[in-house]
């Protein structure tokens, strides 16, 4: 009898074990229940957010993009388009004003008067730096029976450069009692009427009644002798 009471006995005994072991399970699952579901839910929140915002920020930006760049392609085409019309209108009336005009206005002056050339009064600064370029002083004069080279195709040859360089230049004719002599002049805005040796580029101030030779301002180191033959000025005949 005394084995079957031990047996009845560890058989109370193991069922007590198994009892707390249940017991003490339930309580374990119940607090790990609890901590790993706030656990989870946290840990859970945050990837799921982190997840999801990087999702929605990736959608976002390719939508976004998308919209915003077919937005401003329409938008600036539409921009650029209407920019760039008006300035190339404006270029374009500006050259084509500018280009028209010239060729109108050269040939309106080929067809009426036939002559390319606008001249105007020069200053006397101009005329004296338009002289010392000039060239023609640089001729060699050259006297014979009807005269090869003299005084009047000098004062012609200045005329005509003076006038390509877009100056208002005068072939003056002096008058002797027998006889003449040929010179230029200048009507200048600052000085008035300026006269010329057209074969030395010197200032001459002729005065009718007077010699010629008395009238020349000449250059520093020269001189004027009376010539043989009267060159008294009778008249002052001013061509332009």
């Amino acid at each position: 009898m005394k084995w079957l009471k031990r047996i009845f006995i560890s058989i109370g005994i193991l069922g007590l074990l198994c009892l707390s072991a249940f017991i003490v399970y339930n309580i374990a699952y119940v607090l790990g229940d609890a901590e790993g579901y706030e656990a989870g839910k946290t840990i859970g929140y945050i990837s799921g957010k982190q997840d999801g915002y990087k999702e929605g920020e990736e959608a976002g930006y390719y939508s976004g993009k998308a919209d915003g760049y077919t937005q401003g392609e329409s938008v600036g085409y539409i921009s650029g388009r209407r920019d760039g019309y008006s300035e190339g209108e404006a270029i374009g009336y500006e050259d084509g004003y500018s280009e028209g005009k010239t060729d109108g206005y050269d040939e309106g002056v080929e067809a009426s008067l036939g002559h390319g050339y606008t001249l105007r009064d020069p200053t006397y600064e101009e005329v004296i730096t338009f002289l010392r370029q000039d060239k023609t002083d640089k001729n060699k004069y050259v006297e014979d029976t009807y005269g090869v080279y003299v005084c009047s195709h000098f004062a012609r040859d200045v005329c005509n450069n003076a006038e390509k360089a877009g100056l208002r230049c005068a072939f003056v004719e002096l008058r002797y009692t027998d006889g003449g002599h040929a010179i230029i002049a200048f009507n200048t805005i600052d000085k008035g009427l300026v006269y010329f040796e057209a074969i030395t580029d010197e200032i001459v101030k002729p005065v009718i009644g007077k010699r010629y030779y008395q009238c020349i301002e000449p250059k520093p180191g020269y001189y004027y002798e009376e010539p043989s033959f009267d060159d008294t000025i009778m008249d002052i005949l001013v061509i332009w």
